[in-house]
């Protein structure tokens, strides 16, 4: 049996039932409207267990103070922990919204029934996860496995086949532990000789194409988990995080940080990175990737590095002969 979804509002007794309010806008456009006042517990929204919200409505009004502590009351409620929230204010008071009191999204009174609806269809989109057999969601990451494509907050990631499919299977087994032996079997096949480096070389590089949008954890001696979305990485957010780390190094290795990879073997992953880069992916993407070309120019790149340091070195030493003479 379907469990019935409704869309919560929640504001001054007296004021829900209005004919300009959120509830009756809504109900006149088809949607299940259940109503809450301000003071009442949060568990009288659900008449029945097989009942599940799709969105909360508080309308604030002329009051968003008391929007955060209403929100805050609601998420006390274990079936309301992950609903998402939007607020509902007067033009006037658009200012005195808190970007850290917790909601999604905002909206201005008077409504307008289209924007209404589509605000809480959008906060619904990006606070659902789903797997089908086409389409995988996690937070606001998106795998579309019939185009191979990934998208962040609407926003197109470009990654190589076996990031891709790295991505795919860590997404399946989302909440679980995966070792580094069981992805190399999975993900690279039980034919390839490379060693298990190679994961965490993949990884380092998901974690900066998808920033804060990828919760994927480091668990030392053990592998890697994926968790539950970070907050704010809901929406167009994870996007912007993922287009920064792409700007810049130091923030794909803050973001190593933040899912917890620990210090030592970030370390270990750039002393073993070149030799790894040589052995272990070799052969790694057979299927068009052109990871290999990549590593050999960086390992080209730090030899000549290396070399022109020596040079500058000798012509140094060469001077000081002189001088010394």
């Amino acid at each position: 049996m379907a469990r019935r979804s409704f869309i919560a509002i929640v504001g001054h007794g007296p004021d829900l039932e209005r004919d300009e309010g959120a509830a009756s806008v809504l109900r006149s456009l088809g949607a299940d409207v259940r109503t809450l006042d301000l003071w009442d517990d949060p568990p009288r929204l659900f008449v029945d267990d097989e009942s599940k919200a799709r969105a909360i409505v508080v309308e604030a009004l002329d009051r968003p103070d008391l929007a955060a502590a209403a929100l805050r009351a609601l998420r006390r409620e274990p079936r309301l922990e992950e609903v998402g929230a939007l607020v509902a204010v007067s033009v006037a008071q658009i200012a005195r919204i808190e970007p850290s009191s917790g909601f999604d999204d905002f909206l201005l009174v008077p409504y307008v029934p289209a924007e209404l609806y589509a605000r809480v269809r959008l906060v619904e989109w990006r606070r659902s996860e789903f797997a089908t057999e086409e389409r995988v969601k996690v937070g606001a990451i998106v795998i579309d496995r019939a185009a191979h494509d990934v998208s962040v907050g609407g926003m197109h990631v470009p990654l190589t086949a076996k990031e891709f499919a790295l991505l795919s299977y860590v997404c399946e087994r989302r909440g679980k532990v995966v070792s580094r032996t069981e992805l190399l079997r999975r993900v690279w096949g039980s034919q390839y000789e490379g060693g298990a480096r190679t994961v965490d070389i993949h990884v380092r590089r998901l974690r900066a194409k998808l920033g804060a949008a990828l919760p994927l954890v480091t668990l030392r001696g053990a592998g890697y988990r994926l968790e539950s979305p970070l907050p704010g990485s809901g929406g167009p957010e994870g996007g912007d995080a993922a287009r920064a780390t792409q700007r810049g190094g130091a923030g794909a290795d803050a973001h190593g940080d933040e899912r917890g990879e620990s210090r030592d073997e970030r370390d270990e992953g750039d002393e073993d990175e070149d030799g790894d880069d040589e052995g272990d992916e070799d052969g790694d993407d057979e299927d068009g990737d052109d990871e290999d070309g990549d590593d050999e120019r960086e390992d080209a790149a730090r030899a000549e590095r290396r070399s022109g340091t020596s040079a500058t070195g000798a012509a140094t030493t060469g001077r000081e002969r002189r001088i010394t003479r």
